[in-house]
């Protein structure tokens, strides 16, 4: 008899142990809530505003973006720790060349990561010009060009996941344009004329004219 009541108290002591070890609601809706918010964060991309942007491409869609393009054969990139000089869209477009390979880290504007407004601050401020940190700013500085008038140096803006800009890169000619594209990748180039991005493109800027350090630096110049 008291072999039985021993068995049945185990039992009993069991049960509320397993019930013990169960998750409260609310502490499951708040590991839920915490799981989904660290998924949000790796994938985010661009800094456009204060909020936290949607990634490219946009979950559920098969499309991907394309692979990084080659080069131009006589591409001079630079050392990101070498020194620059406000020479015109040629020089930023080797400030910007000379950054590939650096990882994306949204929120990033230094050699530890870049989201893609972060790069762009930083290649400008390399010589001596002073933007704003979002895209949403950033779209507004100079002057909309047309398509065909790009030049090293200039900006491109994509609506990767909206009607308005939300993506930026800078033009190095033929073409191509640097970029940081997304988290998990670097700072790469790719090809305005893919597919991918000629969908998403939404217009370039030039920034003519600012000052830097005295003498007036012009973006968009031709290349050397």
């Amino acid at each position: 008899m008291r072999t039985v009541k021993a068995t049945a108290g185990a039992s009993r002591r069991e049960a509320d142990m397993r019930n013990r070890m169960k998750p409260s609601p609310a502490r499951y809706g708040l590991l839920t809530m915490l799981v989904v918010g660290w998924a949000a964060a790796l994938s985010t991309g661009c800094a456009s505003t204060g909020a936290v942007p949607r990634p490219f491409p946009v979950p559920g869609r098969a499309e991907a973006p394309p692979p990084a393009t080659p080069l131009p054969a006589d591409s001079d990139p630079a050392s990101p720790d070498a020194p620059v000089s406000a020479t015109g869209g040629a020089a930023i477009a080797r400030t910007a060349l000379g950054l590939r390979g650096i990882p994306y880290r949204l929120g990033g504007s230094d050699l530890e990561g870049f989201d893609c407004s972060g790069l762009v601050q930083y290649v400008l401020a390399q010589h001596g010009v002073s933007v704003p940190r979002v895209v949403d700013d950033q779209v507004e500085l100079g002057r909309e060009i047309d398509d065909e008038e790009i030049r090293p140096g200039d900006l491109i803006f994509f609506a990767v996941d909206s009607r308005k800009p939300s993506h930026v890169g800078i033009a190095i000619g033929g073409e191509q344009f640097v970029h940081a594209p997304r988290t998990g990748q670097r700072v790469r180039v790719d090809a305005l004329s893919s597919p991918y991005w000629r969908e998403r493109y939404k217009e370039a800027r030039r920034l003519d004219s600012l000052s830097s350090g005295g003498a007036m630096l012009t973006l968009g110049d031709e290349a050397p």
